[in-house]
């Protein structure tokens, strides 16, 4: 178990980057961790894996404490392993003895096993022979990753993993590479501004703000019911309109156009003039006017610009 004990930690003096981050996560448990740029997702994961001198509170895993430089000729926790966004990588050797360094030499035969396992599950087999230097910036974060897992580490920390991968290789890798981690009950904690990363491996999810943890709930909890604006836009675009002298959060899949006005309670539906449409491939994002405040809502077909329409919204409280 990761115990992260009210831990607070700066560069620069009277700045802090992080503000008592207080949390726990189980070994296999997966752990997403949000927030806008600066917020401190970085740092806590350079924190947790003992990169940097904590300047207040604790970290342990199990019974062992985690220290920083100061404790540590070569810092970094034995039992864990860091994927940072510049991946550090040996550039004029081939994919497989990337993976390989980290591996035992007098078994020879496991090595090239296991070097064929992750290549499996970074999907690249066929660059197995391929020099590092020759590969695109999604290919080696993809090898940071193989190389990161080799000895099979107690808890993975991945910054931004899949930040340089194409959209078509992302979502296979990531189904791969996740699915891998709960198989070999290896814990993870996850840097991203990915949505998907958070909603659909997550056990359970952080919120930053300001550099203090804002959500520690699991992601569904958070998606459904978010506490301010912040919060749900990291997942989409999200609507803070004022519905019968009240403001809600309302997110596009959450207004819908109607033929007439219906008598559902919990439901608000009104009159809106449509500003522009959006094509999203398999949807529509309208722009309309509703009361004077603008919102954006999904539709399966183009709206004329101008048009008068009535929209029924279910929003969160």
């Amino acid at each position: 178990m990761l115990k992260v004990n009210t831990i607070s930690f700066n560069y620069i003096k009277n700045k802090p980057v992080l503000k008592g981050f207080n949390f726990s996560l189980q070994q296999g448990e997966h752990l997403c961790v949000m927030g806008e740029s600066g917020c401190g997702k970085s740092t806590l994961l350079k924190a947790i894996y003992g990169l940097v001198d904590l300047n207040q509170g604790e970290i342990f895993w199990k019974e062992e404490q985690i220290f920083g430089p100061k404790k540590h000729l070569v810092p970094g926790f034995e039992n864990f392993k860091y994927v940072a966004q510049d991946f550090d990588l040996m550039p004029y050797i081939s994919v497989s003895e990337n993976i390989k360094k980290f591996l035992s030499r007098f078994h020879p035969e496991e090595s090239q096993a296991r070097t064929e396992e992750l290549l499996e599950v970074i999907q690249m087999t066929a660059f197995a022979n391929t020099m590092v230097k020759n590969l695109s910036g999604g290919q080696k974060q993809r090898v940071a990753i193989a190389r990161a897992l080799a000895k099979e580490p107690q808890l993975l920390l991945l910054d931004e993993p899949f930040g340089q991968i194409d959209n078509f290789k992302k979502n296979s890798l990531r189904r791969n590479l996740f699915s891998y981690l709960k198989e070999k009950n290896i814990a993870c904690i996850v840097a991203t501004h990915d949505k998907d990363d958070a909603l659909s491996f997550a056990d359970t999810l952080i919120i930053i703000k300001e550099n203090k943890i804002l959500e520690n709930d699991a992601p569904k909890e958070i998606y459904n019911n978010p506490k301010e604006k912040y919060i749900a836009a990291l997942f989409d675009d999200v609507n803070e309109i004022t519905i019968n002298n009240k403001r809600v959060l309302v997110y596009p899949h959450q207004i819908k156009v109607v033929e007439k006005k219906g008598r559902q309670i919990e439901l608000f539906e009104e009159k809106a003039t449509v500003l522009n449409s959006y094509f999203k491939g398999a949807f529509w994002l309208v722009e309309a006017d509703f009361n004077g405040q603008i919102v954006f809502f999904n539709h399966s077909s183009e709206l004329k610009k101008s048009a008068k329409i009535h929209i029924e919204i279910s929003a969160n409280s």
